[in-house]
């Protein structure tokens, strides 16, 4: 009985790596959702028996606004009323099917719902807003489904104090990467069009891709279990053929015309406690997610606004029967967009320092539910 009840707090400690979603823009860093990683265990994973199923939704909202470039925010931005605003929504349903305790199957189908609205990109040319008018875009629809494979290294009912897993995975290029709204004053005499939306809330990148990710626990003390995991995506497309239009907004962005299809990187770690009220777990983690300047297979041409957020994660699960309960909440704590390609060829080539800007959130909140059948 008390092997059982020790490996039940391992699994709801865990819990918090697997209902929630673990990428998804952070505003213009376009860190897009392609499901929770940790399926395997943290969903009730380990609890799973072969032949199992489970299914799980994600909710994620943020509102990001501030911008920065580097490390250092442009508080001027918010102050004169120029920042870029974005709400980013997501519902992520996976679906788990256990070939036995080891080996999990994981489908996730992401949902997205964006609004974004600026100035800039309603009437700016060659620097110059001529209209100086706030308008909004918008995108909804299916996100980049992704089908993955994780396997526990050791057995989980013989080591329950610990165990790490690996994972595979197939992302789709599902998700719209050309989707398109209305945009104002963009003639030369304020007409309307229709264009592309802003990369940061596009559903989907464009582009097949590669994951792979990692995860372990590892019990301290009585109820006290330290987690980790991580998570690469890989993306071989260089570009995916979607117009940006920020060649009008300055010569030297003629090289980012066309959207890039970046690979995209999330880590975890924490410490969980199993509280005494059965069933609820309380964590505490640190927390990075972003896009790198450089992709691992491919080419890096385009335009991408790479960068990323370290975060502290509090976290609270709750498992009863066969229902799981998630809430989590990344607080950003350092915002880092980093140089672009464009950046470190133009200060190569000028001798001046460049470096672009990108609006990122102070938060994100996460609510998961999770059902396994009998």
């Amino acid at each position: 009985m008390k092997k059982t009840t020790c490996f039940l707090f391992a699994c709801i400690a865990f819990l918090n790596l697997g209902i929630i979603t673990e990428g998804l823009a952070q505003g213009c860093v376009a860190i897009r959702s392609v499901g929770a990683t940790c399926n395997a265990n943290g969903s009730g994973g380990g609890l799973l028996t072969k032949g199992q199923w489970q299914v799980s939704t994600t909710y994620r909202y943020f509102k990001s606004y501030k911008h920065f470039k580097g490390r250092d925010e442009q508080p001027d931005r918010v102050a004169n009323g120029s920042e870029v605003i974005n709400h980013s929504s997501s519902l992520d349903v996976t679906l788990i099917y256990a070939y036995s305790s080891r080996l999990n199957v994981n489908l996730n189908v992401p949902l997205v719902y964006n609004r974004r609205s600026s100035l800039y990109e309603h009437g700016l040319a060659n620097g110059v807003n001529r209209f100086n008018e706030r308008h909004s875009t918008g995108s909804q629809g299916l996100g980049d489904i992704r089908l993955s494979a994780n396997y526990w290294l050791f057995d989980p009912e013989t080591n329950q104090k610990g165990n790490l897993s690996f994972g595979l995975g197939v992302k789709s290029n599902s998700g719209n990467y050309n989707y398109q709204d209305n945009f104002y004053n963009v003639g030369e005499n304020g007409q309307q069009a229709i264009r592309s939306v802003d990369q940061s809330i596009q559903p989907g990148d464009g582009g097949w891709g590669l994951t792979v990710e990692m995860q372990g626990y590892r019990q301290l003390f009585d109820k006290v279990f330290v987690y980790g995991n991580a998570f690469y995506l890989a993306n071989p497309r260089e570009t995916n053929g979607t117009r940006t239009y920020r060649e009008t907004l300055t010569p030297v962005l003629a090289n980012e015309a066309i959207m890039s299809v970046p690979d995209q990187y999330m880590a975890r770690a924490g410490v969980s406690y199993a509280t005494p009220l059965h069933g609820l777990s309380a964590s505490l983690g640190w927390r990075i997610e972003g896009i790198p300047v450089y992709d691992l297979v491919g080419g890096s041409g385009g335009f991408r606004r790479p960068g990323y957020v370290t975060s502290v994660e509090p976290s609270l699960a709750y498992m009863k029967g066969r229902t799981t309960l998630s809430l989590n909440v990344p607080v950003a704590l350092v915002r880092n967009r980093t140089q672009s390609v464009t950046d470190k060829e133009t200060e190569r080539l000028t001798g001046k320092p460049r470096q672009g800007d990108a609006a990122f959130a102070d938060y994100s909140v996460s609510v998961g539910l999770g059902y396994r059948f009998k």
